[in-house]
């Protein structure tokens, strides 16, 4: 099983390109622009996001390959 900061709250699945929106929490980017795309809240606290800018989690994704490799996913 992998850790649970390496799933996606929105897919539940591991996540191949994590990004951090504005609520501090890491999304699978595909998922989190779908999300964005018709609401403007967390999905995590359906608070109000204050910016719906993504940043990419470089180091949640490499630590994601590493695991990856380590467990011959």
């Amino acid at each position: 099983e992998p850790p649970a900061d390496f799933i996606c709250p929105i897919t539940t699945e591991l996540m191949s390109d994590p990004v951090m929106a504005a609520d501090g929490h890491s999304y699978e980017r595909s998922a989190i622009e779908r999300w964005l795309a018709t609401k403007s809240t967390s999905p995590m606290t359906g608070e109000a996001l204050v910016h719906t800018f993504l940043a990419p989690n470089h180091t949640l994704r490499r630590q994601i390959r590493e695991w990856e490799e380590a467990n011959a996913c």
